[in-house]
Parts: structure tokens; C-alpha cells; sequence
């Protein structure tokens, strides 16, 4: 590659204006692009900093509002009006409809009950029983390990190592508590420091280690993040009277849970992480919106969803996320504009990112609700909700 071909870079400030503006007409004079609307943002680009490489320009997605999404959680409280991101038609308008019957339901009730960051390190061993005596070596030595790991960060704490043994190795898992961070770049640093003590003070023959084995399955559905959590395990419930549910849904309590019935055993039969309808669908718009790292939703859309008609006739609903990822602080949350919408439900900074994770499962119940009326068949007229709603707002006209 010649000096011309090369992406324009500062060797001591990589986001002044001057660079900026260099990569811009660099881009528009290798690709034949001309850049208007990307390359205009309203703040300084020095804010952007450790979030990118290689800035120039902002792409700009709409982002609407729903609510008020009526909470009675315990970090949580009141009425939202959540901000939500997306290209898709028809999505705020269906969750939307579903915080109309949260609200006329009474709220949703939500509770945390767990939370753990993880890295997963993997150790390598000449055969099992060496792997087998490490593991009960790594049981004993476990508050040494958590002194090691917790020197590096002033707020992550080392809950727990999980341990597993496969052949000549042990996986594990290195559970922290991250405060309002999201946590990843925290524990990757921990557990590395702590493996190093490992290394060092093991007394018998370690092979090797992997910082990350691929088991916190980061970024990805799996079984142990469906049991063990990722994040925080959160549980969001509701009762909904039987005439609420008819009044703005268009729908009695039994067709729905039959329907979630039939739906569940297809997620089975499709061998889905989630017998859920879209959950990814909210947690997307608010995860673009609020800054968070948008790859996570491959472990927080993951969830199971439970109905049931209640002796009264009424609809209970409970869906409980395992591992939703969520920060109100750091990372992405610190731009502008993200932050703006974390602001819009008081959800900026330290000590609120249960109270954002509660909001989020809350939202999620929204659509839930919403599409779970929307994708059955009205038997009198032959339409559909669904199908209607995306003709109607959906389509580019």
C-alpha cells in the first residue's frame, strides 16, 4: 500500500478537526462518495475518543419515543418516556400500544436477582488428573484469587469462579459485579491480573491458559448464560385484566397463552434460545439510543416468557432476561447524544443502571404483549395486526 492509499492518522491527536477533515476528502476522493450528511455532528469529536478508531463523520439514525411506560420496580419507579432508535416502521407504534396496557393494567412489575460480568479463561493442562488436581487447588485458593483480581479495578468485586472440567482442561468462569458499568474491558483486565498470580503461584504443572476460552459465551446465546446469567438476570411481570386486554388489544386471555403454547413448542422444535416474540427488537432501539454496545443483544435478547390465564380470567405475563447488559455509565453512555436520551429517563451516570435494566425488561414486556395480539388471525374479517400495521407504517412510501 502506498502513502496515498493510507487512512489519515495523527500521531499525537487522531481526533482533531484537521485529521478529521482529511480522512473526509480522503473518502470522497478514493470512493467518488460525497459525504454531506455524515460528516455533520454537533460536538467536538475529541468526545469521541476510546469509543472509535479512524473518526470521521456520525451515522445518524431516527429516534422516536414511546410511553409513559408505567415501572413498579424496586430500583425503578413511575412513568418513562423510553427513547428508541431504529429504521423499522411500525415498532414504536406497536410498543407504544403495549405501554397503553401496562399502564391501564396497573405497571409492571420488575425485580433484579442477580448479576455477573464474565471473562472465561480456560487452563491447559498434560492430562485429566492434573486438570482435576488444579481444580480443587483453584477451590481452595479462591479469596487469594479475588485479592489479586479485585487490586486492579476501585468497583468490580470477584463473586465467584465457576470451574468445569473437560479432558485435560478446566473452564471456568470469573463472576464480577461491575457497579454501572457494562463491565467487559473491567474484567478482562481483573482476570488477567488474577491468572497471572495463578501462573506464578500454581505449585503444580500448568501447560498454558486462555484469557478468554470462548465459555462466558460473550456476545452469544448459549445454555450457561441462560442458567448462570451474563449482566443482570432480570424478571418483569404483570396481570392484565381480562377487559383491559380486550379493550385495547382485541383479544381475551386464552387465545393469547394458547398461542404462546403453539409458539413455544416451535422455538423448541427450531431448537431457539427463546420462546419469546422480538425481544431484540426493543432492546436494539434502546441500546442504539443510550450508547451501549449494541453486539451484547446476542446475549440480552435471550429469555423465556411464561403465560397464564388466571382463576379471576385475567392474563399473567412474566418474561425473565438472564443476561441483560446495560450500562449507565462509561463507554458510550459519556457522548452527547446518548446521553441526552439517558437523561430523558433519568438514567445518566452511577447508581442507576438497575434502574435502566428494569426500564428495558419493562419494555420489552411492551412488545411482547403488543405483537403477541398483533400476529393472530381475526377469524370474522381475515386480517391481521401484524401484517395490517406494516402496510399502513411500515412500507417506504
Amino acid at each position: 500500500m502506498t502513502d496515498s492509499n493510507k487512512i489519515p492518522r495523527h500521531p499525537d491527536d487522531d481526533f482533531c478537526e484537521e485529521i478529521v477533515s482529511a480522512r473526509q476528502t480522503f473518502i470522497e476522493e478514493k470512493t467518488g462518495a460525497k459525504l454531506n450528511h455524515t460528516k455533520a455532528y454537533s460536538y467536538d469529536p475529541h468526545v469521541m475518543a476510546g469509543n472509535i478508531e479512524n473518526l470521521w463523520g456520525v451515522a445518524q439514525i431516527p429516534v422516536g419515543v414511546a410511553g409513559p411506560l408505567l415501572i413498579d420496580g424496586e430500583h425503578a419507579q413511575g412513568e418513562f418516556y423510553v427513547p428508541m432508535a431504529t429504521v423499522e416502521g411500525t415498532m414504536l407504534a406497536s410498543y407504544n400500544r403495549g405501554m397503553k396496557v401496562i399502564r391501564e393494567a396497573g405497571g409492571v412489575k420488575t425485580t433484579v436477582s442477580a448479576e455477573s460480568m464474565q471473562r472465561a479463561p480456560i487452563f491447559i493442562f498434560a492430562d485429566a488428573r492434573e486438570a482435576r488436581d488444579f481444580q480443587v487447588w483453584l477451590r481452595a485458593n479462591f479469596d487469594a484469587i479475588k485479592e489479586q483480581a479485585e487490586k486492579t479495578t476501585s468497583v468490580g468485586k470477584l463473586l465467584e469462579i465457576e470451574n468445569y472440567h473437560f479432558h485435560n482442561y478446566i473452564a471456568t468462569r470469573f463472576d464480577y459485579s461491575t457497579g454501572d458499568a457494562a463491565g467487559q474491558n473491567m474484567t478482562s483486565r481483573a482476570t488477567f491480573f488474577a491468572c497471572e498470580w495463578i501462573r506464578e503461584n500454581y505449585p503444580g504443572s500448568l501447560r498454558n491458559y486462555m484469557l478468554s476460552g470462548n465459555f462466558d459465551t460473550e456476545k452469544k446465546t448459549s445454555a450457561v448464560n441462560m442458567l448462570k446469567g451474563r449482566g443482570r438476570r432480570v424478571t418483569a411481570e404483570i396481570t392484565i385484566p381480562r377487559q383491559v386486554l380486550m379493550e385495547n388489544l382485541r383479544i381475551t386471555p386464552e387465545p393469547m397463552v394458547y398461542g404462546y403454547q403453539i409458539s413455544t413448542l416451535a422455538s423448541f422444535a427450531a431448537n431457539s434460545s427463546s420462546n419469546a416474540s422480538h425481544p431484540a427488537n426493543g432492546l436494539a432501539a434502546l441500546y442504539l439510543a443510550t450508547g451501549q454496545d449494541i453486539a451484547n443483544i446476542g446475549e440480552s435478547n435471550q429469555c423465556t416468557t411464561y403465560q397464564r390465564v388466571t382463576r379471576e380470567g385475567d392474563l399473567y405475563f412474566s418474561i425473565t432476561l438472564p443476561s441483560l447488559i446495560l450500562a449507565s455509565y462509561g463507554g458510550g453512555t459519556n457522548l452527547p447524544t446518548q446521553r441526552e436520551c439517558l437523561e430523558m429517563m433519568d438514567c445518566y451516570g452511577q447508581g442507576k443502571a438497575l434502574k435502566l435494566c428494569e426500564i428495558a425488561a419493562g419494555l420489552v414486556v411492551a412488545g411482547e404483549l403488543s405483537l403477541g395480539a398483533a400476529t393472530r388471525i381475526d377469524k370474522a374479517t381475515r386480517t391481521n395486526e401484524w401484517v395490517d400495521a406494516h402496510e399502513r407504517l411500515g412500507r417506504n412510501r
